[in-house]
């Protein structure tokens, strides 16, 4: 099973809380992350793009570094790690988000790839009047199609004349060329999201919910795995998950309920208020899961709780998962996390045994 980090591109990571670990988003907090990441043999690391944060007293995601030129950077200072950016494609153009993409593939010598975010939070976007409207819940995923289909265009033969409801391509040009095959990241968890990842991603995000619950995980990756049976692509499982890690089960579980003690209901309920505004959106998809949560805790994402073995084994439980490729990991506190994950869990796992082998 790959392994990978989900870095804190945005204050606080991903825990919406007073009482969590508080910080701002920094180059060198990333890098110090990145660098730790690749020491411990991680196999990638990607950033997020968020353009407007939650507010509330936690200030959450209102302060937010920017993902491609944030990742370039990394790619300077890196050697093995894969990187993925984020782009958010309401914001620009695909060939220059294409040619973005092979000035970091030469500066990290093929080792770069791109997460696609269709967008659903509409302040982000008519804050600098660029929403498109209402009608862009219901399109987002052709305009995706649109954007991937002119980049991989320009990646593969440096050339697109694409015509469509969207873009129009006149002899639109690029060189030089990618070195490797940028690999395309979704997170569709909706229907069509699935089925416009089987159709063009490399990897696809699978979610899950609950504490130490990584069968949870599985019937999203089925989901996907019929889809790809479907367009005959290979497209990987990647899971989503939060590891809150300490000595013991019961010093790792004190520390979230200390986190939920801070739950952030103010930054939640604006969250929820942008993700109301899609009206079509399925249960299962990523702003139906936030507004038909039972609870509101401050993350929604399927947290590992407990000692470093605890977790070593729902990792390893999380691997035996049919069809999942890889995890990607948070932490309440990213440099602790990335030490107790590489010092203390990894060593533990079966399934990265030829890891701590080769380290």
């Amino acid at each position: 099973m790959d392994v990978g980090v989900f870095i804190p591109i945005g204050n606080n990571g991903w825990l919406i809380s007073t009482t969590s670990p508080q910080y701002m988003p920094s180059f060198d907090l990333n890098r110090a992350i990145v660098e730790k990441a690749e020491g411990y043999g991680l196999e990638f690391a990607l950033s997020m793009i968020k353009l407007r944060g939650f507010g509330g007293a936690s200030e959450y995601w209102d302060h937010n570094l920017e993902s491609f030129t944030l990742m370039a950077g990394l790619a300077a200072v890196t050697k093995r790690i894969k990187l993925f950016a984020s782009v958010a494609v309401l914001t620009l153009p695909p060939a220059f988000t294409a040619r973005m993409a092979a000035t970091i593939d030469s500066i990290s010598h093929g080792r770069f790839g791109v997460n696609v975010v269709s967008g659903w939070q509409k302040a982000e976007y008519d804050q600098m009047g660029i929403w498109p409207g209402q009608e862009h819940f219901e399109h987002r995923y052709e305009y995706c199609t649109e954007y991937v289909q002119i980049m991989t265009d320009l990646w593969t033969t440096g050339v697109s004349n694409r015509k469509g409801k969207f873009f129009t391509m006149n002899d639109c040009r690029m060189s030089p060329k990618p070195s490797a095959p940028i690999e395309l990241i979704c997170a569709g968890q909706s229907g069509r999201g699935m089925t416009f990842a089987a159709e063009y991603g490399t990897y696809n995000f699978c979610s899950g919910s609950g504490i130490n619950t990584p069968q949870t995980i599985a019937p999203f990756v089925a989901k996907l795995r019929a889809e790809t049976a479907r367009t005959g692509r290979d497209v990987g499982a990647l899971a989503l998950v939060m590891v809150i890690a300490d000595e013991t089960d019961e010093a790792a579980m004190a520390k979230w309920e200390h986190y939920k003690a801070g739950t952030d209901l103010e930054a939640l309920a604006w969250r929820d208020s942008q993700a109301a505004a899609d009206t079509k959106s399925e249960a299962g998809s990523t702003v139906g899961r936030f507004l038909n949560a039972p609870e509101k805790l401050p993350t929604i994402m399927p947290r590992l709780i407990g000692s470093y073995a605890t977790v070593a084994r729902l990792l390893d439980e999380t691997a035996e998962i049919p069809g999942l490729r890889g995890v990607m990991l948070t932490f309440d506190d990213f440099l602790v996390g990335m030490d107790q994950f590489g010092k203390h869990i990894q060593p533990l796992m079966k399934s990265r045994s030829h890891v701590t082998h080769a380290a």
